[in-house]
C-alpha cells in the first residue's frame, strides 16, 4: 500500500532530482524506488512503483501533477461525445515503460520476494477523469452517474477494459500478484456500488486474472458493501481499519483478506502500536489467507522506524 514514498529518505533523494511522472517513465528509477521498502524496511513483497492515473496519458486527458495539490486533469470527461472520442489504449505500446520496470524489478529481486502489479479501478479512474483532479464530494462524478447513466456505463466499460488488459500485461511481464486499487469507491452507498460499479470492477478483475495470476481487490470505506466487492471478484479483498478484521472477513469467508492497520497507528506510542498489531493478528486467528497490511497508504511524515517495527512484530508473530 504505497510502500515507497515520501516517508522514505531514499525516495525523497530521488524525487529531488526527478518528478513523479519522470520516475514512472524511467524504468531504472521506478525499479530503484520499488525495491527500497524491501531493502530498507524488510517487507515481504514489493509493489511496482507507478501512478494509478498513467492510463490517462494515452487517453489524451492531459495528466500533470501540481506541487502540493496532487493530480490535475486538463481535459475532464463529462459528455457522451468525449467518451466516444477516447482513443484505444494498448498496454504494451502505451504503458510499456511500466512493464519494463516490472521486468527490471523481477530480475533485481531474484525471487527473494514476489512483485505485485497494480492499477486503478474503474470507479476511481472515472472519478478523477470526471472531476479533473481530487475531490471531497464527488459532485461531478455523481451528476454524470445519476443524470446520464448510459454515458457513465460507457465510460466505465472502456476503463474496465483498459485496466483489466493493463493488469494482465503486468502479469505477463512478471508480476506474481495484481492489485485493483479502488481508493475512492467508499464514497458510494451499497446500492449505488452494485448498480453503477460492481459489473465494471468484475470485468476488470476477470480480464486481469484470466491467466491465473492472483488478484487483490482493494478499496477504502467499503465496510458496508464488502460482500458486494467480493462478488465482483478477486482472490483477496482489502479491508480498512473501520471494521474489525474478523468481522470484515465474515463477509467473504472463502477469500483471502488484506488489512487492516490504521496508518495513523504508526504515530502511536510503541505499546499502543503493538496492541493494535497483535489485535489484528489475533483476529486472523492463524487462518490461511491473511496478508497483514495497512488499511490504506503510509502517510508522508511517518517514521520509517515505526514501519520497520510493525514488520518485525508481524514476522515474530508469524514465526
Amino acid at each position: 500500500m504505497r510502500q515507497a514514498g515520501r516517508y522514505m529518505a531514499e525516495y525523497r533523494a530521488i524525487r529531488a532530482k526527478a518528478s513523479l511522472l519522470e520516475i514512472c517513465h524511467r524504468p531504472d528509477l521506478a525499479c530503484e524506488v520499488t525495491l527500497q521498502p524491501v531493502q530498507h524496511i524488510g517487507v515481504d513483497a514489493a509493489i511496482i512503483f507507478a501512478d494509478l492515473l498513467l492510463p490517462f496519458e494515452p487517453l489524451g486527458l492531459g495528466l500533470s501533477f501540481s506541487a502540493g495539490e496532487g493530480p490535475v486533469i486538463a481535459r475532464p470527461i463529462r459528455t457522451a461525445e468525449q467518451v466516444a472520442r477516447l482513443p484505444a489504449v494498448d498496454a504494451e505500446r502505451d504503458l510499456g515503460y511500466v512493464l519494463e520496470a516490472i521486468r527490471l524489478s523481477v530480475r533485481e529481486l531474484r525471487g527473494k520476494v514476489p512483485l505485485i502489479g497494480f492499477a486503478g479501478a474503474p470507479f476511481t479512474l472515472a472519478s478523477y477523469a470526471i472531476e479533473g483532479g481530487s475531490t471531497r464530494n464527488f459532485v461531478e462524478t455523481k451528476r454524470l452517474m445519476y443524470g446520464d447513466p448510459e454515458t457513465w456505463h460507457a465510460l466505465m466499460d472502456r476503463l474496465a477494459a483498459i485496466v483489466g488488459r493493463y493488469l494482465a500485461a503486468q502479469a505477463r511481464a512478471g508480476a506474481e500478484a495484481l492489485q485493483l486499487f479502488d481508493s475512492w469507491v467508499g464514497s458510494l452507498s451499497p446500492q449505488d456500488y452494485r448498480r453503477y460499479v460492481q459489473p465494471h470492477s468484475a470485468k476488470a478483475i476477470a480480464l486481469a486474472g484470466a491467466a491465473g495470476t492472483p488478484v487483490i481487490h482493494f478499496g477504502t470505506g467499503t465496510s458496508t458493501f464488502l460482500d458486494a466487492m467480493a462478488e465482483a471478484g478477486g482472490d483477496v479483498v482489502g479491508v480498512d481499519w473501520r471494521i474489525p478484521l474478523d468481522q470484515g472477513w465474515r463477509a467473504f469467508p472463502d477469500r483471502g483478506i488484506q488489512g487492516n492497520l490504521d496508518p495513523c497507528a504508526l504515530f502511536a506510542p510503541i505499546p499502543e502500536l503493538t496492541r493494535q498489531v497483535n489485535d489484528i493478528v489475533d483476529r486472523a486467528a492463524g487462518k490461511p489467507g491473511h496478508i497483514f497490511n495497512l488499511g490504506h497508504g503510509i502517510l508522508p511524515d511517518t517514521d520509517p522506524d515505526r514501519v520497520r517495527a510493525v514488520v518485525e512484530m508481524v514476522h515474530e508473530r508469524g514465526a
